[in-house]
C-alpha cells in the first residue's frame, strides 16, 4: 500500500479501537465485521510504516508511536468534521448525529422532551440518547455530551454548570393517613423510608432548615431501590416517605398523588452539570445542543440557575 493512502475510514477505526481497547466492540459500534476492523488496522500500520497497536488475547494497547499518532488522528478527524459542518452551515442546515448520556430518570421525564423540541428545530440532526446512572467513560463510549446530577470528578471534560436541582420530602396521602404526618425531622426515624441504594450515604438523611441549620437522622425502610423512576412509583403507591427531586414528582404533586411534607426542611440541592468531550466541543451541532439545553433546562421544575 502507498504510504500516502491513509483513508479516514481506517483512521477512524484505529482511533475508536485505541479508545475502546476492543476490536469487537468497535466492530459493533461501526456496524461492520471484526475482520473489517482488523484489515483497517493492518492496512493503516502498513501505510504509516510502524506498529501502532500492541495486541494480546485479552487487550489492545497503543505503542509509543501509536499514542502520538492517535493524538494527531483525533485532531485530523475533528477538523474534517468541522469542515463538513461549515460546508453544511453555508446551506443553513445542521446535520449529523449527537450522542448524549443522561441520568436515567431525568432523561426519561425531562430531557427526552427537550430533545424532541431540539430535533423539531434541527430536523437534520439525529440524537442517540443513552440513559444510565452508572459512570460512563465518554471518550471510550463515543459520547459527545453528558448530563449529570451530583458532584463530578472527571477533570478531563469541559464542564458547564447548569444549576442545582432542588429536592423535597414527599409521601402519598394514603401513607400519611395510615402512619401519621411527621412534624419535625426527628419524626422520620419512625417511618418507612424509600431509600436509593445507588447513592452513597443514603442510609442517613440530611435536611436543611429555613435558617440554614442541618438535621441528620437515620433513614431506612423495607423498600430500597437503585432507580429514580421506581422510587417515584413507590412514593405514589404509598410505600413510604422519601426525598425526591422536584422534577421527579412535580406532576404527582399537582395531581395530589403525593404531598410535600416537613415544610421548610429540604435535602440539600444537587448540582446539575453538562460534560462535553473537549474534541467534540467545536462541532456545530454539538454547540447547538449544548446552548439549547442550557437555556431550556432552566425551565424544568426545581432547577435553580447557577449562582443562585
Amino acid at each position: 500500500m502507498d504510504k500516502l493512502d491513509v483513508s479516514l475510514e481506517r483512521m477512524r477505526s484505529f482511533v475508536r479501537v485505541a479508545e475502546r481497547g476492543s476490536l469487537s466492540a468497535v466492530a459493533r459500534e461501526l456496524r461492520v465485521g471484526q475482520s473489517t476492523i482488523t484489515r483497517h488496522l493492518r492496512e493503516l500500520e502498513q501505510a504509516v510504516g510502524v506498529p501502532l497497536l500492541s495486541r494480546t488475547t485479552r487487550r489492545v494497547t497503543l505503542t509509543d508511536e501509536g499514542r502520538r499518532y492517535h493524538a494527531d488522528c483525533v485532531q485530523i478527524l475533528r477538523l474534517v468534521e468541522q469542515a463538513g459542518d461549515a460546508a453544511r452551515a453555508a446551506r443553513g442546515a445542521a446535520s449529523g448525529t449527537i450522542r448524549i448520556s443522561c441520568t436515567a430518570a431525568f432523561g426519561v421525564l425531562q430531557v427526552s422532551r427537550l430533545l424532541f423540541a431540539f430535533q423539531d428545530l434541527h430536523p437534520g440532526i439525529a440524537v442517540d440518547l443513552n440513559l444510565t446512572d452508572d459512570y460512563v467513560d465518554l471518550v471510550r463510549e463515543g459520547v459527545d455530551i453528558a448530563l449529570r446530577l451530583g458532584p463530578l470528578t472527571d477533570s478531563s471534560m469541559k464542564l458547564r454548570p447548569l444549576g442545582r436541582s432542588r429536592r423535597l420530602m414527599a409521601a402519598a396521602p394514603a401513607y400519611l393517613a395510615a402512619r401519621g404526618r411527621p412534624s419535625a425531622p426527628q419524626d422520620l426515624a419512625g417511618h418507612e423510608g424509600i431509600r436509593m441504594t445507588n447513592i452513597a450515604g443514603s442510609e442517613t438523611l440530611v435536611l436543611e432548615g429555613p435558617g440554614g441549620e442541618r438535621h441528620t437522622v437515620p433513614f431506612g425502610g423495607r423498600f430500597r431501590v437503585d432507580h429514580g423512576l421506581a422510587a417515584r412509583e413507590a412514593l405514589a403507591a404509598g410505600r413510604g416517605i422519601g426525598p425526591a427531586h422536584r422534577w421527579l414528582v412535580d406532576d404527582l404533586l399537582s395531581d395530589g398523588r403525593v404531598e410535600a411534607i416537613l415544610p421548610g426542611w429540604e435535602p440539600p440541592p444537587v448540582p446539575l452539570s453538562l460534560l462535553i468531550v473537549p474534541e467534540r466541543a467545536g462541532i456545530a451541532r454539538v454547540r447547538l445542543l449544548v446552548d439549547f439545553l442550557a437555556e431550556r433546562i432552566a425551565g424544568i421544575p426545581g432547577i435553580e440557575a447557577p449562582g443562585r
